[in-house]
């Protein structure tokens, strides 16, 4: 089943990023590699990514990704209670980047998402 959603976000270091955009491709990070997948988190998704895997963290960089454009590489997975995550199955093509974003800490440490 996919869930009726358009834009999936991937948080990732910048420096990774720069490397993929260089490389003109994402391989994902090494916990991507690790799993076989490049893991993303819906709208609603990605404040809990953001403070349960890269709490603390600097120089994140937010990227938007049309969903529709992965075609059947993406799968809609069950994790964390059941809940369906976004996987990737093969590199992201940067194609299908709609926008790339700093997402800062703010003052409390946590990250400020773009509105």
């Amino acid at each position: 089943m996919r869930p009726p959603v358009d834009t999936i976000y991937k948080i990732a270091p910048a420096a990774l990023w720069q490397d993929a955009v260089r490389a003109g491709r994402f391989v994902g990070a090494p916990v991507d590699l690790e799993d076989g997948f490049i893991h993303f988190s819906t709208a609603a998704q990605m404040h809990e990514t953001a403070q349960r895997h890269f709490a603390g963290q600097a120089d994140l960089l937010l990227i938007a990704v049309d969903a529709p454009a992965l075609g059947d590489a993406l799968k809609w997975e069950p994790s964390r209670g059941g809940a369906l995550f976004p996987h990737l199955y093969g590199p992201l093509p940067l194609d299908a980047v709609r926008t790339v974003m700093p997402l800062p800490l703010g003052p409390d440490g946590g990250h400020v998402f773009p509105a």
